[in-house]
């Protein structure tokens, strides 16, 4: 492990965060311009006092799935910030990979032990599910479904540990998401495992964010398998007080949020059945201060697809 530890850090400094929009992606500069008029109506132009982090701009990326080549635009796409929960789906994506590789089946049994066992309420209080105790015994699709549907931290922990950390990074090698590496679990560093305890912070970008979602829209997140299960998990999504809270009702977000303290988050695919695109959107904002201008840079930004459509 303290091996892994060294090599860890070493790639962090060989290989340079990636903050280039891939070349399948044809950048466009008017979408650009109308997303920078509604962040400006919403106040989100400027950076953000988070406090640990400092002075922090919001960021967005989106990614118009109707076009060929794919359309992207972005406001401080490339910015690096901390994800909350948003990280969670890196780490499904790879449980997923090893289930296609046969190294378990989605059946296959963990014991939850401490300091796994973080939750002492449900993030989406409205879920049945219970809690995770120490000594239960559940399987791998269930504890998916619980960290992607209801954001829970305890499965994510069991999850990450399942899938390690060394693996998860990489598949963020592997497709160019070199800055997104997950490094730490959802707990105290004091209980973090051996060499964690001081690592980086984890840390995304919308452009990482959405190029994830691009390859899972695609079904080239490792193969078709993976992609399609990881639709259908983000599909489950409970939480919709975000940008879900901006689309029509018609409408069909695929997506994983994420909040804590003074970050909200929410990245997803949208689809009506004709107009899809891919929505990044990382805000160093306190939720209550955040939901609203989701709601409404969500609105606004399905409408702009929308009038789009009609005009052509």
């Amino acid at each position: 492990m303290k091996l892994f530890i060294i090599f860890f850090v070493f790639s962090m400094i060989a290989f340079p965060q990636a903050t280039t929009v891939p070349s399948y992606y044809s950048i466009d500069a008017k979408l650009t311009f109308a997303i920078s008029t509604i962040f400006t109506e919403l106040d989100l132009k400027n950076a953000f006092d988070t406090g640990e982090d400092g002075m922090v701009f919001p960021s967005i990326a989106l990614i118009d799935l109707t076009t060929i080549p794919p359309r992207f635009a972005g406001i401080h796409a490339e910015r690096f910030i901390y994800p909350a929960s948003i990280y969670k789906m890196y780490v499904a994506a790879e449980v997923l990979h090893q289930v296609s590789q046969g190294k378990y089946p989605l059946t296959h049994t963990v014991i939850v032990q401490p300091p796994n066992t973080v939750d002492r309420m449900k993030e989406i209080v409205s879920d049945p599910r219970p809690l995770l105790r120490d000594g239960d015994t559940v399987n791998v699709n269930y504890l998916l479904e619980l960290m992607i549907t209801r954001s829970d931290n305890s499965a994510a922990n069991c999850l990450i540990d399942l899938a390690r950390r060394e693996n998860i990074n990489l598949m963020m090698q592997k497709y160019s998401w070199r800055g997104s590496e997950v490094t730490r679990k959802y707990l105290s560093r004091t209980l973090e495992d051996s060499g964690y305890a001081t690592v980086k912070s984890t840390e995304t970008s919308a452009l990482h964010a959405a190029d994830f979602l691009y390859r899972i829209y695609t079904r080239r997140l490792f193969n078709p398998w993976v992609s399609m299960q990881m639709m259908t998990l983000l599909g489950r999504q409970l939480d919709k007080t975000k940008l879900a809270a901006g689309l029509p009702e018609n409408t069909m977000m695929y997506h994983k949020t994420g909040w804590y303290a003074s970050w909200t988050h929410d990245v997803g695919i949208v689809d009506d059945g004709s107009i899809q695109y891919i929505i990044a959107c990382l805000l160093p904002l306190p939720e209550e201060t955040a939901l609203p201008k989701m709601k409404e840079l969500s609105k606004q930004i399905y409408q702009i697809f929308q009038q789009e459509q009609h005009q052509r």
